[in-house]
């Protein structure tokens, strides 16, 4: 399959899958957590970790009056096999919710949208199994691997949803994704105002089950 410039361009801005990374460091070990799982959209390459989207959705939280501590642990590069790689290194903070963004790389690619499913699907079930609510953000690709596997790829966070039941952010760039001021150089990564915007696309599907408590285990 020939790839075309502009899917190579968008390449070159993730890197290589990483090693396991360190422990997660915690700020407030009284509050419940929750931890933003995903590659360098969650990891916000390119900007302070102050104006990374899990940053900002904890203070949207806390200014709500829903005392959370979000925690990131995205990793630039991660695809879906090295997050479930992850998935007990994630689970030994005890998450009351994860939020999970991972496939894009995976996706840039050309990988078997199979072989990302059956990942994506393994780490829910884990996380889940473990007594965690998973939230999951819908992503979408550039077309250059042609409109069935593009529309397939986003389709599939549609899919793992519906089969398990899962809360779902439709698409995790709405309304930043191709937008000249919103995102940094590359035209993949968001802005600090970009990612301002991606908190408040997680926060419209989180506060719903935070205000019900809907499938939110209560922590020991």
């Amino acid at each position: 399959m020939n790839r075309s410039p502009d899917l190579l361009d968008s390449q070159a801005q993730f890197p290589d899958e990483p090693s396991l990374p360190g422990p997660l460091v915690r700020k407030n070990e009284s509050l419940p957590k929750i931890v933003a799982f995903g590659d360098s959209l969650t990891a916000g390459l390119g900007v302070s970790s102050e104006e990374s989207y899990p940053a900002q959705l904890e203070k949207h939280l806390q200014e709500r009056g829903f005392y959370y501590e979000v925690v990131n642990a995205g990793v630039s590069g991660d695809t879906s096999a090295g997050g479930l790689r992850r998935v007990d290194w994630i689970l030994k903070s005890r998450p009351t919710v994860v939020i999970l963004e991972l496939g894009v790389n995976d996706g840039l690619r050309g990988l078997p949208l199979e072989q990302t499913y059956a990942n994506l699907r393994s780490i829910i079930e884990r996380l889940r199994n473990a007594g965690v609510m998973v939230i999951l953000a819908g992503m979408r690709i550039p077309p250059n691997y042609g409109e069935a596997y593009t529309g397939e790829f986003f389709e599939m966070y549609e899919r793992l949803a519906k089969e398990l039941s899962l809360p779902l952010v439709p698409f995790l760039l709405e309304g930043v994704a191709a937008q000249p001021g919103l995102n940094q150089a590359d035209g993949v990564h968001p802005t600090a105002e970009g990612y301002t915007i991606v908190a408040q696309n997680v926060f419209q599907t989180l506060e719903p089950l935070l205000k019900t408590g809907q499938n939110i285990p209560a922590k020991e």
